[in-house]
């Protein structure tokens, strides 16, 4: 999630500053950049108990020694709960899962090297304190009752609303860990465009990177429980949002959208004030039942643009959602899959013709199926394997022609190579773990922390 929030901005006066906040961020290509952010679970190795935030042992003593590198502490009511190096951020998950939300970069070279140092520096500390990390979609072991809160004032807010919208935002918070990218848009139709295969195609990517079949130290019967998670967190803020493939889609479409979205807080002079259900066109009509009389800032809209959650999400980037937390050198494919579809107009184009004739019936059935059968969803004759397949040729394409070469002359299509062979073989990741779990581990979850973690 994100860094603690920073009130003010300009006052909205008028409505039209809300769709002027997208049009702003449109960028030509030669300034088209990736920000990638990826969690990991935190857990105590004697144990495996997720870490509780104080202690000698604790997310906060990590945090801390985190700081030998550089590290700023960003501090919320006396407590460091963040960190921040230049444009990227350390942050905490409800449940404690670590997340590094990386600088905007050029390349997934780049990338690739900021997620080894940042790997690198976690190690180092780990094994101080005897604890690992690991990279899984949902955790494998431990029920709600025994993870830890994190001492954010959004998250209890959070807490508190979420049971009255769905009967799995708790564990979304508590228990889940994915990996995420954020790419630019050069004008509203290239938004439209990119906005429309990511969420047509967020299926496959939830399927490549399935990796959450255990809940409770057993099968889940999914392979991407996480995913399965979000269906039932909160509807009015979550889903394939269909009517993005209607005609009026633009940033005037997802401004009406995001007002219609229910509130969580409004942060003000270092303190979040619940806001839970509220609505922002109640606040900026001056009558908002948590500060009546007040109307809000631009960095309000900022704030409440954070707290809605479809598989692609719009500020002033786009954010590709679907993806299940992973081993480190599954995190770079990521960004290099969204890259190779969006970031090549040849390849954009070739997306969109693959999914332009995808019903909405067919869209949500991807969407629901993909988290429980992975690539092998059927699909008009064949399987999601099928349009997996399709999906990484149009990628690595895209990505050979921007022609982004690392010193040994390697273009950044070689990320991709890891999600062929699982699109080659139908095998998820998830799937590769339930081998293990019936037959080395013998029905045990517990070698996961052991052959998996970082």
């Amino acid at each position: 999630m994100s860094a603690p929030s920073q009130s003010g901005g300009a006052p909205i006066t008028d409505e039209r500053q809300l769709v002027a906040y997208f049009e702003d961020a449109c960028k030509p290509p030669s300034r088209w950049r990736l920000g990638t952010e990826h969690e990991k679970f935190v857990f105590d190795r004697d144990t495996l108990r997720p870490l509780p935030f104080d202690g000698d042992q604790s997310i906060s003593t990590f945090l801390h020694k985190l700081q030998r590198f550089g590290w700023q502490p960003m501090v919320e009511d006396g407590r460091v709960v963040a960190l921040e190096m230049g444009q990227c951020h350390i942050t905490l998950e409800p449940g404690g899962q670590l997340e590094l939300a990386g600088a905007p970069l050029h390349t997934i070279h780049e990338t690739c090297d900021e997620i080894h140092i940042h790997l690198r520096q976690v190690k180092e500390v780990a094994a101080e304190m005897n604890v690992g990390l690991i990279g899984l979609g949902f955790q494998p072991k431990w029920p709600r009752e025994d993870c830890p809160w994190m001492p954010k004032a959004r998250y209890d807010i959070m807490k508190a609303y979420m049971p009255k919208v769905g009967t799995l935002g708790i564990d979304m918070m508590l228990r889940t860990s994915t990996v995420q990218v954020n790419l630019d848009y050069g004008s509203e139709a290239d938004m439209i465009k990119k906005f429309r295969v990511g969420l047509a195609l967020q299926p496959i990517a939830t399927a490549l990177f399935a990796n959450s079949p255990f809940k409770e130290g057993k099968p889940n019967g999914f392979v991407s429980y996480r995913s399965h998670i979000w269906t039932d967190t909160d509807p009015d803020r979550c889903g394939m949002l269909d009517w993005v493939f209607e005609e009026d889609m633009g940033f005037e479409r997802y401004k009406e959208f995001a007002l219609d979205v229910p509130m969580y807080f409004v942060y003000r002079d270092g303190r979040y004030i619940d806001a839970s259900g509220q609505s922002f066109r109640d606040f900026l009509a001056g009558k908002l039942p948590a500060l009546p009389g007040e109307r809000p800032t631009m960095g309000d809209w900022d704030d409440h643009l954070t707290t809605i959650f479809p598989e692609v999400r719009l500020k002033r980037f786009m954010e590709m959602r679907g993806a299940d937390g992973g081993p480190w050198r599954r995190l770079c494919a990521l960004p290099a899959l969204w890259a190779g579809l969006c970031y090549d107009s040849v390849a954009l184009d070739e997306a969109w013709n693959l999914v332009s004739d995808f019903t909405r019936e067919e869209r949500n059935h991807l969407r629901d199926q993909a988290p429980m059968y992975g690539l092998k969803t059927p699909f008009r004759g064949g399987t999601l394997g099928d349009i997996a397949r399709e999906t990484i040729r149009i990628a690595q394409g895209g990505l050979r022609r921007r022609a982004q070469l690392d010193s040994t002359d390697r273009d950044e299509s070689m990320f991709l190579d890891q999600l062929a062979e699982i699109a080659e073989t139908g095998v998820t990741p998830a799937e590769q773990l339930l081998t293990l779990y019936h037959g080395r581990w013998n029905e045990s979850v517990d070698p996961v922390f052991e052959e998996f973690a970082y």
